[in-house]
C-alpha cells in the first residue's frame, strides 16, 4: 500500500515536518560523496600544534607522553573573552591523533574520551564570568560545514542564550507545569515502545524523533534526568559512546555529512541532556525557506529500522 504524506508536529515546539516516504523507497537510495581533500599542512596533527594554544589533553594510558584527545584554542573564533560585542570562548576538540580516522573509526573507549573532553571543557567554560550557554558540536563532511579533514569538534560558549534554545526550554517548562513530569523523560518512555526506537540499555536511549527534520536524524538521551554532560557517570559515558558509534557507523555507510550538538544552559538546572545528530544529505529549498515547513522523505520509522539492522 502506498504511504501517504503526513504532517507531524515536533514534541514540544510549534515546528512542523511533512513526512513524505514515497520519495525514498529504500534507506540506502540516498548517497552523497563527502570527501574533503586536504590542500595544506594539517594544523591538527600532533606535530603541528603549538603549545601556546593547547588548553587540555587526555593522555593515552599506555604512553604517558602522547595525548589521546586534545583541546586547543580556536585561532579563528567567532567570540572572544576580550570583546564585549561578541563575548565568549571557543575551543577545538581534536578527537584523535590519527589524521585519516573519522570519529566513527574510533573504538568505543576512544569515543568515550572525546565525550569526557566535552565534559571537562564544558565545566571550565561554565565557570567563566557571564557565560550562560555552552554548545558542544561537530561538523563532518562538506555539507555540514567542515573545513578541515582531521577529526575534530568544538566547544562554544557565550553570554547569549540562542532563541531556539530559549524556545525549547520554555516549552519544556510549560509541559512540566502542566503534566508534572519532564517531557524528555516521557518521550523516552513512549518511544522505547515505538518503531522509532534505535537503541536502549540501562543508561541511555536513542530514537529517531517523531517529527524528524533531517533524513536519518537521531537523538541520544541519558535515561537519568541530568541537565548537562559534566554530570554523567562512568557507565553513562560508556553507553553514550556505544550508542553514538552505532549511529555514526551507519551514517558513514550512507556517505552522509552530518552535524551533532548538545547544549548546556548554565542558569537552568532542570534540562534533560540529549545529543541531536542531523545528517545533511538534503537541501532546504522553496517550501522550507518560504513556509518554514520541512519536507523529509525518510520517515523516522524507516531511519530507526535502518539503525537497528
Amino acid at each position: 500500500m502506498k504511504f501517504k504524506s503526513e504532517i507531524r508536529k515536533a514534541y514540544l515546539q510549534d515546528k512542523y515536518v511533512i513526512i513524505t516516504p514515497g520519495r525514498a523507497k529504500r534507506p540506502r537510495d540516498i548517497k552523497e560523496e563527502t570527501v574533503i581533500k586536504r590542500t595544506a599542512e594539517c594544523p591538527f596533527c600532533p606535530g603541528n600544534i603549538k603549545n601556546n594554544i593547547l588548553k587540555d589533553k587526555i593522555m593515552k594510558p599506555d604512553e604517558e607522553k602522547k595525548w589521546l584527545v586534545a583541546s586547543i584554542d580556536n585561532i579563528f573564533p567567532a567570540v572572544t573573552l576580550d570583546n564585549k560585542r561578541a563575548y565568549g570562548s571557543q575551543e577545538v576538540i581534536i578527537e584523535t591523533r590519527r589524521h585519516t580516522d573519522d570519529l566513527d573509526d574510533l573504538n568505543i573507549d576512544e569515543i568515550e574520551q572525546v565525550l569526557r573532553m566535552y565534559a571537562r571543557r564544558t565545566e571550565v567554560m561554565s565557570k567563566i564570568d557571564n557565560i550562560d550557554y555552552v554548545l558542544c558540536f561537530k561538523n563532518q563532511g562538506s555539507k555540514a560545514g567542515a573545513s578541515i579533514v582531521h577529526a575534530h569538534s568544538q566547544v562554544f560558549a557565550t553570554d547569549i542564550i540562542p532563541p531556539e534554545v530559549n524556545s525549547e526550554i520554555a516549552a519544556a517548562q510549560s509541559y512540566k507545569i502542566k503534566h508534572g513530569t519532564c517531557p524528555y523523560c516521557d518521550i523516552i518512555k513512549k518511544e522505547m515502545h515505538s518503531e522509532r526506537k534505535i537503541f536502549e540499555d540501562r543508561y541511555v536511549a536513542a530514537i529517531a524523533p517523531y517529527a524528524s527534520e533531517f533524513h536519518y536524524e537521531a537523538w541520544i538521551f541519558t535515561k537519568r534526568h541530568i541537565d548537562n554532560i559534566t554530570l554523567m557517570k562512568p557507565m553513562e559515558f560508556r553507553s553514550f559512546a556505544a550508542a553514538l558509534k552505532k549511529i555514526l557507523v551507519k551514517i558513514g555507510r550512507l556517505d552522509l555529512s552530518f552535524n551533532y550538538f548538545l547544549h548546556q544552559l548554565i542558569s537552568n538546572h532542570d534540562q534533560h541532556l540529549y545529543l541531536k545528530i542531523q545528517p545533511r544529505d538534503s537541501i532546504w529549498a522553496g517550501i522550507e525557506l518560504g513556509s518554514g515547513l520541512i519536507i523529509n522523505s525518510v520517515s523516522p520509522e524507516t531511519a530507526a529500522k535502518y539503525y537497528r539492522e
